[in-house]
């Protein structure tokens, strides 16, 4: 987790990695927080990758403030993510499940 300023925008950026128990979690949270788009149009962009098991969010602001809402709502939804995925366990390989019940 970093905060820096690009000297060559003069930007804020914030870095973000999340680590999760496989890279199938990683893409599961991905599929899940990358369709909450800014409500803003200006002032702030994000995106989402997923590297391996873990998954990454680059945030680039104009302002302290916009920088500092945008995170804590990200994190609000990731919280809500990963308290569901342990809830309803790790995640079943459908395709492998439907191959066990063919073969039976």
């Amino acid at each position: 987790m970093a905060t820096e300023r690009n000297l060559e925008t003069s930007k804020l950026e914030f870095f973000l990695d999340v680590p999760f128990p496989s890279s199938h979690e990683a893409t599961i949270a991905l599929r899940s927080l990358a369709p909450d788009k800014e409500p803003r149009r200006g002032g702030i962009s994000k995106q989402l990758s997923v590297s391996g098991s873990t998954l990454s969010v680059r945030w680039s602001a104009d302002e302290a403030r916009i920088l500092r809402v945008s995170v804590s709502s990200f994190l609000d939804h990731l919280s809500l993510v990963v308290e569901t995925m342990e809830v309803f366990g790790p995640p079943v390989d459908l395709m492998h499940l439907g191959r066990c019940h063919k073969s039976s």
